[in-house]
């Protein structure tokens, strides 16, 4: 189970807000994360660090393929995003660095800003007060990738650890 206190955003928003190109000479996460939301103000990014989950609309993390706009997040605390939808690149590039992404439409339409929203990836239920909402839990192959922390870690640990 992972979450927490959330940061509620709204539909389309894109990698350029999530972290802007200007900052991308970094791949470093927690470096990352001192920008993240750097757009919205610094209000934001107050709000961002004292979160633990991301919720927003449809299709969020849209435009460009920078997987930095999921590292950041990862740099700034979050545990998790929970979506109406998600650019499909971000998706994968969340699976790829560790980051949960939840995609229910339910869950955002219940979940206030500042709630406290709790995720259970391997029985698919978001929790948000008393209420609980389903979702499709990953598939056993995605699910081994977000425990090692992501594909590289995932790589390292099972694929190149069998041939040695």
């Amino acid at each position: 189970m992972v979450g927490g206190t959330c940061i509620k955003f709204g539909d389309n928003i894109n990698t350029d807000v999530i972290i802007p190109g200007r900052y991308l000479v970094s791949i470093d996460p927690v470096e990352l994360a001192e920008h993240a939301f750097e757009p919205l103000g610094e209000d934001v990014q107050t709000r961002l660090r004292k979160s633990q989950v991301v919720v927003a609309g449809y299709n969020f993390g849209c435009g460009s393929a920078r997987e930095q706009a999921a590292s950041c997040l990862i740099g700034a605390g979050i545990q998790a995003v929970v979506a109406k939808s998600f650019a499909r690149v971000f998706f994968r590039n969340s699976i790829n660095t560790g980051l949960l992404a939840i995609q229910c439409a339910e869950a955002v339409d219940a979940i206030e800003d500042g709630g406290e929203v709790w995720i259970d990836p391997q029985r698919g239920i978001v929790t948000s007060g008393n209420r609980q909402f389903a979702f499709e839990p990953y598939p056993e192959n995605i699910r081994r990738i977000l425990d090692a922390g992501g594909l590289l870690s995932y790589v390292s640990k099972y694929v190149l650890a069998a041939r040695r």
